[in-house]
């Protein structure tokens, strides 16, 4: 499951982030509403736990914003303010939930899977669970990862940074956005991690290897055939 976790005091962030990662799902990370924006703007993702009390955009504009672009991506409010109008307002304005901090961990991964499992079943019948690029494809259900049918051995943060390039072939993604998305902000940004997957990723990948390109002083992309 990929996550999008807005929430600006970092303490706050720091204990959500490990208690979600912990449970084996991606999760991104955005300091205030506008780069929210900004990154559902190029990814998808399954549910967005939203903080209201933001600096900036507050986050029932940013709430606004994103339905006002036909975006549903499910949102869960994440707030201190237990007040029934407070709750019922963010609800009105396209929440799909509300939790009032502080919250139970317990209850948030239930509420959070809940909202994933509704979206999932109210998404259109027929919904393409294969990210596909030429010979390379990527079963979202079963996670099997193939080239030309044949069924590639990679480990978890392979087929994660499989799963990036795929998502948008022909784009270009930072070492900084790759560590960001597979690893999470904890990874020091100087490692060479990226390097050394992407290098990975590429022998794997046998001849459609040179298909992951490196962009000079940019990052790497997944060529768009």
């Amino acid at each position: 499951m990929n996550l999008l976790l807005v929430e600006d005091e970092a303490r706050v962030a720091d204990f959500v982030l490990r208690g979600l990662r912990a449970e084996g799902w991606m999760v991104t990370h955005a300091a205030d509403a506008d780069i929210a924006l900004a990154l559902t703007a190029q990814e998808r993702f399954d549910v967005i736990l939203l903080d209201l009390m933001l600096p900036g955009l507050p986050g029932q504009d940013f709430c606004r914003k994103l339905r006002a672009r036909r975006d549903h991506t499910p949102i869960l409010m994440l707030s201190a303010l237990d007040a029934l109008d407070e709750r019922v307002e963010g609800l009105r304005i396209g929440a799909d939930d509300y939790m009032v901090k502080p919250f139970e961990f317990d209850e948030l991964i239930a509420r959070v899977e809940a909202l994933a499992r509704r979206s999932h079943r109210f998404a259109e019948s027929g919904a393409d669970t294969v990210l596909q690029a030429g010979p390379l494809a990527l079963d979202l259900e079963s996670l099997e990862a193939t080239v030309d049918g044949e069924p590639l051995d990679l480990t978890a943060k392979e087929r994660e940074i499989l799963k990036l390039f795929l998502s948008k072939p022909g784009r270009v993604f930072s070492r900084e956005r790759i560590l960001n998305s597979v690893w999470g902000a904890s990874e020091d940004p100087l490692t060479n991690i990226v390097d050394v997957y992407v290098g990975r990723l590429r022998r794997k990948l046998g001849d459609q290897g040179e298909t992951l390109q490196t962009v000079r002083g940019a990052g790497y992309r997944l060529r768009a055939d």
